[in-house]
């Protein structure tokens, strides 16, 4: 899965994350000391500052470093996909954080505007007010190229993975082709897998730039919060609200879904079993008979009615959490906005920004059902590496179904 891709995995993951480290510590400790931030302006001009353009060099610089380096250790034929095409991914996932980073800034003004002119505490103009709405729209254009551009390119970078995961399977099928449903595993499995790690990987890429840019505007948005319904007043609320409000729900579902991906799997299993008969039957007319295909369609109903209701819980769970989720900030802001001591644009900008922090910490939350069938993929994969490595199957690959 990772080997026909990436240059020594383990190793070169292991050394991402520590260059990643480094450039960081760089970062913050030296390099971005070299340009200092300014106030930033609202609008387009948020991304073509001094510092804002140091930063992409940075960037861009450190990736091709890193890129040489290995290309230099350990030569491989998809070097430029799979180490390259990562690191654009990681800096669009942060160019688009920072878009969202630019709107945020952009509600203090435009919902402070809106304030004035619907209390009358100041002469608002139209030309102001559409002056705001385009500035949006400039933003939002950004947005909208970048993130085009961005999937275009992703579409790309997961078919090469496919390509290369296929080119591996395929060099080995003599010793693959006795797994059960082997050829669905090489001609859907590697295409599911490839998008949905890119899809989990660049979702969590995303939630930690989400992370490390919000959670200091929600500090210094937290000054406008003196107290929280219940607790009273303690430093930075609402950074403390959110982390125990994300991570409390995250384990809670996690716990109620924990069954789903064995149930997946058994899934995969049993469809693989019925189109495997439908298949040798166009051939051979003593296969796919009516009884023989009853049985398998039972087990696949089956499956599929367990699947069901175990998802049915999780969702109520979900849903429930969710649900509630949308009025937290609400709860957390009801004294500040009844004692009057916040104004509207500030009130927004620190909803978006909680909403933004909250997110991050809820990957788990948002991501599971995605997960539960990535865990499915991954385990039916992991049974063509051990054919090939010739070592034992997994315990799932001969474990029979759960009772109904």
């Amino acid at each position: 899965m990772f080997v026909s891709f990436f240059p020594r995995p383990k190793l070169f993951f292991l050394s991402a994350a520590i260059w990643i480290a480094l450039t960081m510590a760089v970062w913050y400790g030296f390099a971005r000391n070299l340009f200092p931030e300014t106030e930033q302006p609202v609008g387009l001009g948020t991304f073509v500052v001094p510092s804002a353009l140091w930063l992409y060099f940075y960037f861009a610089l450190c990736a091709l470093i890193f890129a040489a380096a290995w290309q230099l250790y350990a030569p491989h034929p998809w070097a430029r996909w799979s180490i390259l095409g990562s690191a654009l991914i990681l800096f669009t996932s942060f160019f688009q954080v920072e878009v969202s980073v630019a709107i945020n800034n952009w509600y203090g003004p435009f919902y402070n505007l809106v304030q004035a002119a619907v209390s009358k505490s100041r002469p608002v103009t139209l030309a102001e007010f559409y002056g705001q709405i385009l500035t949006f729209a400039e933003i939002a254009l950004v947005a909208v190229t970048v993130d085009v551009i961005t999937r275009f390119f992703i579409s790309h970078y997961i078919f090469r993975w496919r390509t290369a995961m296929n080119d591996f399977y395929i060099e080995h099928w003599p010793k693959l082709r006795t797994i059960e449903g082997a050829s669905q595993r090489v001609q859907e499995d590697t295409m599911r897998f490839a998008s949905t790690v890119e899809d989990l990987g660049g979702t969590l890429i995303s939630s930690v730039l989400t992370l490390l840019a919000f959670m200091p505007v929600l500090v210094k948005l937290s000054a406008d919060v003196t107290e929280l319904p219940l607790i009273g007043s303690i430093p930075d609320p609402l950074v403390w609200a959110a982390v125990i409000w994300s991570v409390a729900g995250t384990g809670a579902l996690a716990l109620i879904g924990i069954r789903l991906p064995g149930i997946e799997f058994f899934n995969q299993r049993v469809e693989a079993a019925y189109r495997k008969e439908l298949v040798i039957g166009e051939d051979d007319v003593a296969r796919a008979q009516p009884p023989t295909l009853g049985v398998l369609f039972t087990a696949i109903r089956k499956n599929y009615f367990r699947l069901y209701l175990n998802f049915m819980y999780f969702n109520v769970g979900r849903m429930i959490y969710l649900q509630t989720d949308v009025v937290f900030p609400y709860v957390l802001l009801a004294p500040t906005i009844v004692a009057g001591k916040i104004t509207l644009g500030a009130m927004n900008q620190i909803l978006n920004a909680f909403s933004q922090v909250r997110s991050s910490f809820q990957y788990l939350v948002n991501s599971w059902s995605t997960i539960v069938v990535l865990i499915s993929i991954y385990q039916r994969l992991r049974g063509f590496e051990a054919q090939i490595d010739d070592k034992p199957l997994a315990p799932i690959e001969t474990q029979a179904e759960p009772a109904s």
